[in-house]
């Protein structure tokens, strides 16, 4: 059952309403995360600020949705997993790079280490080791890159708390079990 409430967009206060208008323009829907997130007008819009900032990183989209499901994995955020298998089934991931996604792998060498860094910045709270941090850098990625890593895996962290302490209904399919 959930634990916070998902507005209607008519019922959300301040300019929650239009920035759930913008959503659902750009989606096609309003998830459930952003209505529950709409009874803090300021929570919505630095979700959506962040996010949508995120969209012009230079990880491509399909490594950003695998950060994601490695994060929601290691979280246990049903939301987030099923709403990632979703979208990371849309941005061209196969169902075994969402499996090895979650499971904090890929068979791509580079994409690999970078999974790996993510589960070394959640293990340790992002007090990684020099040659963690080197080992991510000596397999091709950059300062900007890191950077927009461990921005992503904060705001996964953020949304995977949120909807484990809010409980949000999930409004997607859900993702399947890790076998």
């Amino acid at each position: 059952m959930t634990r916070l409430q998902a507005l209607a967009t008519e019922s959300a206060p301040g300019n929650s309403p239009e920035l759930l208008a913008g959503v659902q323009r750009k989606l096609g829907m309003t998830p459930n995360l952003m209505r529950t997130m709409a009874s803090s007008p300021a929570v919505l819009e630095g979700y959506l600020a962040l996010s949508g900032a995120l969209g012009h990183s230079k990880l491509p989209a399909k490594v950003r949705e695998q950060i994601s499901l490695a994060v929601a994995e290691a979280n246990g955020c049903d939301y987030c997993l099923a709403a990632h298998c979703a979208i990371g089934k849309m941005t061209g991931l196969t169902d075994d790079q969402v499996t090895d996604s979650r499971r904090g792998k890929s068979v791509d060498a580079k994409v690999d280490s970078l999974l790996q860094f993510v589960g070394q910045v959640i293990e340790s709270r992002g007090n990684v080791s020099d040659d963690e941090l080197q080992e991510v850098k000596d397999a091709g990625y950059d300062d900007a890159e890191i950077a927009e890593t461990i921005a992503a895996v904060a705001l996964n962290i953020f949304t995977n708390y949120f909807n484990n302490v809010a409980q949000t209904e999930i409004d997607f399919p859900l993702a399947p079990a890790l076998v």
